[in-house]
């Protein structure tokens, strides 16, 4: 299937803007091929860390440069529809992908810890309650809770894994157990950003609804790589950057809101975000009624002119792909590197509590990672060191030969 989009000349000194993109979408049924060719990737460099940071599609970029050729001439952007039309399509992309229909309960945000701020700022907790979240969770998603926990006094209940067992599955248990009838708010991720283990959002939902807590998720590390429902894990947020998997824009994220936000504070008090805002005549007559839904909670020049619509090309991608496909080439792509390196001595969570496209390989002792670390620059391998894993994390410009390269450096690197 193929999409245009709009396709109106805008009228731009001498010369016309005309958006020209077309985006070639797979078909929705049948193995995902893999999607190199969609990237300015260099063919010698081999880019396994995604969880750092996406690269954009050649369709998103080009997004850009036409958006960013519009602004040659004010008169290009037009008022009311242009500082609507491009945040609306996206609330849609995004619901879709969270499996909603309800498109108005989508804010469009800078990043996570903005989205946490403004549950902190919502969310009534008090002193002999308590706030649950991760060991070692990313920052973005720790430090409202840190304040707000300061501030009213709250217990601030961090989980770790815990020793012995399966790693993946007590961590999940230490989870649920630390969720009681005091806890207010349980705020996690869909899986870890250092190590890639899974956690059970559906038993987690399950148990902040029998004490009635709220549950915030930051699905950053793994929306549109996994398939993911608020109707099963019933989240009161859900926020997901950008940059990293959804392969669009620094500074842009989309956070769904469900209705314990629907009559809540906004940490911003901006003018598109109350009710007439797209009757530009009567701006000045102010309202103090907001417009329905997630709106409200909007970053301020939300509508950003440069950015949405290379988010917008990305997530088009993304959902022609669809995300159970891409998991089952990220899996099929993956799910031998751990058979190979075993022998080794290189360790990873069972395959239970793992995702396909971010994991953690543990490292033998005689692994010099000084060594290490050059060795994979030499040979243009791209990963990270989280915690005490060597995080690798795939997307579909990946395919075989990128494995292969890193198993030929980690192979000789076990052995000292």
């Amino acid at each position: 299937m193929t999409r245009t989009t709009e396709s109106e000349t805008r009228a731009s000194g001498s010369e016309a803007v005309e958006p020209t993109r077309t985006t070639a979408r797979e078909s929705e049924t049948g193995p995902l091929a893999g999607q190199r060719d969609r990237f300015a990737l260099p063919s010698d460099t081999h880019f396994l860390n995604c969880a750092y940071m996406g690269p954009l599609p050649r369709e998103a970029e080009q997004a850009g440069r036409e958006a960013l050729a519009r602004k040659r001439l004010p008169t290009a952007i037009v008022p009311p529809g242009d500082f609507w039309s491009t945040s609306d399509a996206l609330r849609k992309r995004f619901a879709s992908l969270v499996g909603s229909d309800e498109p108005e309960r989508v804010a469009i945000q800078p990043g996570v810890s903005y989205a946490a701020a403004c549950a902190a700022k919502n969310l009534p907790v008090s002193r002999g309650q308590n706030i649950v979240l991760l060991e070692e969770q990313f920052p973005g998603n720790v430090y409202a809770w840190h304040r707000l926990a300061a501030e009213s006094g709250a217990e601030l209940r961090v989980v770790a894994p815990g020793e012995g067992g399966v790693r993946g599955a007590l961590w999940n248990e230490r989870l649920l157990e630390a969720i009681t009838p005091e806890t207010a708010v349980v705020t996690v991720p869909t899986v870890h950003w250092t190590d890639g283990t899974q956690f059970d959002l559906e038993a987690v939902g399950g148990r902040c609804r029998r004490f009635g807590a709220a549950l915030v998720v930051d699905a950053t590390q793994s929306l549109g790589m996994a398939p993911f429902s608020v109707a099963e894990v019933q989240p009161d947020l859900v926020v997901s950057c950008s940059y990293k998997w959804l392969l669009g824009p620094y500074s842009v994220a989309f956070t769904w809101m469900g209705p314990r936000f629907d009559d809540g504070t906004p940490i911003e008090e901006t003018w598109i975000g109350r009710a007439g805002s797209d009757d530009f005549r009567r701006l000045v007559n102010y309202r103090a009624e907001y417009r329905p839904g997630a709106v409200r909670y909007d970053v301020a020049e939300r509508s950003n002119f440069f950015l949405l619509p290379i988010a917008e090309a990305s997530l088009d991608l993304m959902s022609g792909w669809g995300a159970s496909r891409i998991e089952a080439y990220c899996a099929d792509l993956t799910d031998g590197l751990f058979a190979d390196l075993a022998g080794d001595g290189y360790e990873a969570e069972g395959r239970a509590w793992r995702s396909s496209h971010l994991f953690g390989l543990r490292m033998p002792a005689k692994v010099d990672l000084v060594e290490l670390q050059a060795e994979l620059a030499r040979r243009r391998i791209h990963v990270s060191l989280r915690g005490s894993a060597l995080r690798v994390s795939v997307h579909v410009y990946n395919d075989r030969s990128d494995l292969e390269a890193l198993k030929e450096v980690l192979k000789p690197a076990a052995r000292g």
